[in-house]
């Protein structure tokens, strides 16, 4: 009997709250994995009054003795990774757990240097990335000079693929006034060797001997479906496929081997950086919910953008990654407004328009209207607890993107999730 991998994506432009989803549902998994992404994810856990701030580690660090495993797709700062590990030790998580795929590519000094020099080079048309390397690392992955975790096995290789990765760049680097030194670079890897290799596993091996044995995968993803690199809001994106097809090539598992795929979405919308936002809202409703709902990066503290909930974009992705089931949160950070709004449509020159049809120029988005609740919810734990008007509001958010919703979160903790199937 084969077992099956749940997928968990975001719907919109990241920060909808999966690491707690994550959290939740990895109680009946045997293996929680990060398909995708790097250090420039932010997933917050809050457990019985604990904060936990996760960058790269998969978020079922609650759930011992279940293996963590940082897949083949994810983009691996050594040195923020060692930190990350100091962390968890320090409030008791088992980090021996933590297996990271000796596929996974390394973000390196020069990644980060390279990637503040684009943002630079791109002035106003700034993409608005964290400036951790993330994009240049994949890049580098793509062009074939990448340098694999696995690679700190072998010195020699290890030292030859980094000089070769620093020669390759260097006409871009010193244009940009950057000097990257590849000995210090290796030297500095080395050092961290020891930390790193009893963590390397083949994962790929880990994954399919658990499903073999009818087990659960659970696959996380970071970002969302509308900054993924081929679907999302070109070039607004991220640099990895961050849909649900993601978790397939970043864990090395079968389309048929995926049983669910659960979209995780705010009750309103959300992005970071540059790009087309038709719903963002440029008043004191926007100000308010970004203060009521504490919308700043987690890894950056940028203020994020917001805006009403965008149902054009999230039918769009659901469809996109095939989810099955939406997980509503933050349903609480609207309670007190008289109204909230639903975009339900783009209308360019007249007529509507999609999601591939935003662009840079812009499109009027079309607001749906619903009463608001003055009610606080927080302390909702069953559906009938919530207000009329707020269950009214979850049912269309089911209606207009076609999927139905099988949980609404109402606060950071664990209990602030209410089941609906």
């Amino acid at each position: 009997m084969s077992g099956e991998v749940t997928v968990v994506v975001g719907v919109q432009w990241g920060d909808e709250g999966k690491g707690r989803i994550v959290d939740v549902l990895a109680n009946d998994a045997d293996v929680i994995a990060r398909f995708g992404g790097g250090n420039n994810a932010g997933h917050t856990l809050v457990v019985e009054g604990r904060k936990v701030v996760l960058r790269s580690v998969p978020s079922g660090v609650f759930h011992a003795p279940k293996p963590l495993l940082i897949g083949a797709g994810v983009v691996i700062d050594l040195a923020n990774f060692v930190q990350e590990l100091d962390e968890l030790a320090a409030i008791g998580i088992d980090i021996s757990r933590i297996k990271l795929d000796e596929r996974a590519h390394l973000t390196l000094p020069y990644h980060v240097a390279l990637d503040r020099l684009g943002e630079q080079s791109r002035g106003k048309a700034a993409i608005g990335t964290t400036g951790r390397g993330i994009g240049p690392s994949y890049v580098d992955k793509v062009a074939r000079v990448g340098v694999r975790v696995g690679d700190l096995r072998h010195p020699e290789r290890l030292a030859e693929r980094v000089r070769a990765a620093v020669a390759y760049h260097e006409q871009r680097l010193v244009d940009g006034g950057v000097s990257i030194d590849p000995d210090r670079i290796v030297d500095e890897l080395a050092a961290l060797s020891p930390r790193i290799l009893p963590h390397l596993i083949d994962g790929v091996e880990l994954v399919q001997d658990v499903l073999a044995r009818g087990g659960r995968v659970l696959a996380e993803g970071a970002q969302a479906a509308m900054l993924d690199v081929g679907f999302g809001t070109y070039p607004y994106v991220t640099s990895s496929h961050t849909v649900a097809g993601g978790a397939c090539i970043g864990l090395g598992v079968g389309p048929t081997q995926v049983g669910e795929v659960i979209g995780v979405t705010k009750a309103y919308c959300t992005r970071v950086g540059g790009g087309p936002f038709p719903s963002e809202l440029h008043d004191e409703i926007g100000e308010r919910i970004r203060e009521r709902g504490n919308e700043y990066g987690t890894n950056t503290g940028r203020p994020r953008r917001c805006g009403w909930f965008d149902a054009v974009a999230a039918r769009f992705a659901c469809r996109l990654n095939g989810v099955g089931r939406l997980v509503v949160t933050k349903l609480d950070v609207l309670s007190g407004l008289d109204r909230v709004g639903v975009v339900t449509s783009y209308v360019r020159d007249g007529r509507a328009v999609g999601v591939d049809q935003i662009g840079d120029d812009g499109v009027t988005p079309e607001i749906t209207w619903f009463p608001g609740w003055s009610e606080d919810v927080r302390t909702a734990r069953r559906i009938q607890d919530l207000p009329e008007t707020a269950r009214a509001y979850v049912q269309f958010l089911e209606q207009v993107t076609d999927t139905p919703v099988g949980w609404i979160s109402v606060g950071a903790e664990r209990s602030a999730l209410i089941e609906l199937t």
